[in-house]
């Protein structure tokens, strides 16, 4: 997916629910960090997206531009209406997102992800696709490990989960950064 591409789907989210403002989570809320990041990043044809002051109403936004849609027919690309509850966040993730607001988007705001609370997500979700994305993230320099280590403890998370998490940073921290250490241990 391409920034454009994003653009379009907050626009047509904003056409569909008649909302201003949309949370895009998953995997292209890089593109509100980095307008064109590498490949690795933007595999997906899907921006994960709900209206942030009526999440009730992503059904509408998955019914109407979602996969096997007509839009995604149309344009090779889709919007999968999701809720807040879709990721495990940091209780202060909204004073990192990243403000996504054009003429392309007809003035309507997606509010993507800040790069660190991208990570934890799919380092809680942990599917392997995460996992690439995720060690991508800490190659490229975009996360640094010290921060996300930190961030954990404002997550949601029983101790053994953020245990396992942690555990999970520091393991994918030194197999794509070899030679810099993955933060304090605990």
């Amino acid at each position: 997916m391409k920034r454009q591409e994003l653009e379009h789907i907050i626009r047509a989210s904003g056409d569909i629910t008649d909302q201003y403002e949309f949370v895009i989570l998953g995997s292209q809320a890089i593109l509100g960090t980095e307008a064109h990041p590498d490949a690795v990043f933007t595999v997906s044809m899907e921006a994960d997206i709900y209206p942030l002051r009526a999440p009730q109403l992503a059904d509408r936004i998955d019914g109407a531009i979602g996969e096997g849609s007509r839009f995604h027919d149309t344009y090779g690309y889709y919007a999968q209406g999701v809720g807040p509850e879709t990721a495990v966040l940091p209780d202060d993730w909204m004073t990192r997102v990243r403000r996504v607001q054009n003429g392309n988007t007809n003035d309507r705001v997606g509010y993507c992800l800040g790069v660190v609370d991208l990570f934890l997500a799919k380092a809680v979700a942990g599917r392997d696709k995460d996992r690439e994305f995720c060690m991508a993230l800490l190659a490229q320099g975009y996360v640094l490990p010290e921060d996300a280590l930190r961030l954990t403890e404002r997550m949601d998370l029983d101790a053994q989960a953020e245990r396992r998490l942690r555990a999970t940073i520091r393991r994918w921290a030194e197999a794509a950064c070899p030679t810099r250490p993955a933060g304090p241990e605990g």
